[in-house]
């Protein structure tokens, strides 16, 4: 039997697991000082070094490249949730110190770093998520370019599978009666949700019922954090003058600024030059210039840290302290779960939306929902557990596998796919 890899690359991290002869799977681990960890950060640092004239562009991926990036970040470029981009048809590519990458071509690098060397025979199923992330997101061509990123690293044997049904697959197979399942998938740019039908004992025992999906995740609720805590601090709100006019400082520069995948590309000399001109004339020149210095420092990184650090410990107490510095900018304060409820509300309607809207596709009440599997950290967070606790009640509720459940069950897809013949034809 070939090699088979289930490949969960995701917004924030990335999973391999491998299918074992006997037909159990396991994850790969990464080593990291004296620990091993199942997870790979999504990331990438390229920085130049400059040897007898001449410069030489070099990089390193995962938990390498963060240690690079904290070791110089103002010569270095951190490149985080790629994913993010892959069904915009807006960004192409990016220069990253004088050359030129194309979307596929980065994904490509980081994927041969995930995967390592040696893809003679290597069959892959790669997850991808039921909509991929940004507002005006084409999920044909999102797939289309993953796909075009793995044939770039040199895997030529890949297929793809929803990652919500990965998420469940492990789960579902542990069942001993038939059961509807709704799978809940929360990653770090997108949130998945399938609904599946298990038949123990049939020839095919699990059937797809529906699936629906949504751009808004982990990454989300941390950009409200940073939108609603750090970003009025910054100069959110203020205005400044153009000749004899008053106007507010663009929004733009926030909503760059607190979605972590944009703010390297924030730092280009136009925008930093319009950003400098804008805080020559704004009511608080030096809020702007602290953006500007967050910015062309590279300490986005630090400060994405500290905020996803609040948002967990919101998930296990009332209140938690946000504190960050950096050259006189400081932010220190409280959050309240309350507050941080209320600044995610519009997404958390969203998410019930589409919970519903799955429901709709396959024709069934809740009632009709045996289990629900939630997966993911951000089904951590109360408000969004509630979603689930409040439609189907909370005995029905599982979780598990975090980190891990998506691409063991995208490793037991292909197995069962290859034993049965069934069609790799996604209808999303």
């Amino acid at each position: 039997m070939r090699p088979l890899l289930g490949v969960d690359f995701g917004t924030t991290n990335s999973v391999v697991s491998e299918l074992a002869p006997d037909g159990t799977v396991r994850s790969r681990r990464v080593s990291l000082g004296l620990a091993d960890f199942d997870v790979f950060r999504t990331v990438l640092c390229f920085w130049n070094e400059t040897s007898k004239g001449r410069s030489t562009l070099h990089h390193a991926a995962g938990p390498a490249a963060i240690e690079a990036y904290l070791d110089d970040p103002v010569d270095s470029r951190l490149i985080m949730s790629m994913k993010s981009y892959l069904a915009q048809r807006s960004f192409t590519q990016t220069n990253v110190f004088g050359r030129v990458f194309s979307l596929e071509e980065m994904i490509a690098v980081f994927l041969r770093a995930l995967l390592g060397e040696g893809h003679d025979g290597v069959h892959i199923v790669a997850g991808r998520p039921v909509r991929f992330a940004g507002e005006f997101a084409d999920d044909e061509f999102g797939e289309a370019r993953l796909r075009a990123a793995y044939a770039a690293a040199g895997f030529t044997s890949v297929e793809t599978a929803l990652e919500p049904e990965a998420a469940g697959y492990r789960f579902i197979r542990a069942l001993t009666a038939p059961a509807t399942v709704l799978v809940g998938d929360f990653g770090g740019g997108t949130s998945d949700f399938s609904l599946i039908r298990f038949t123990p004992g049939e020839t095919q025992p699990i059937t797809s019922l529906g699936h629906s999906g949504l751009g808004i995740a982990g990454d989300a609720l941390d950009y409200r954090i940073i939108d609603h805590a750090v970003s009025p601090l910054l100069g959110k709100g203020d205005m400044y003058r153009v000749m004899d006019s008053v106007m507010p400082v663009p929004a733009d520069y926030y909503s760059g600024f607190a979605r972590w995948h944009r703010l390297s590309l924030m730092r280009t000399p136009r925008i930093l030059r319009d950003m400098e001109e804008v805080a020559r004339t704004a009511m608080h020149p030096a809020r702007l210039r602290h953006l500007i210095s967050l910015i062309k420092d590279e300490v986005g990184y630090q400060l994405y840290q500290a905020v996803s650090s609040v948002k967990a410990e919101l998930s296990r107490t009332q209140t938690a302290r946000l504190h960050f510095e950096h050259e006189g900018f400081i932010v220190d304060r409280t959050i309240h779960r309350e507050e941080f409820e209320a600044w995610i509300a519009p997404d958390l309607a969203r998410m019930a939306a589409s919970v519903d809207q799955v429901l709709q596709q396959a024709n069934l009440p809740p009632e009709a929902v045996d289990r629900v599997f939630l997966t993911g950290g951000t089904s951590f967070v109360p408000a969004v557990r509630r979603i689930f606790a409040e439609r189907f009640g909370p005995e029905r509720l599982s979780a598990g596998g975090e980190f891990v459940s998506v691409s063991e069950g995208l490793a037991l897809i292909g197995a069962d796919r290859a034993k049965t013949g069934v069609s790799r034809k996604i209808n999303a």
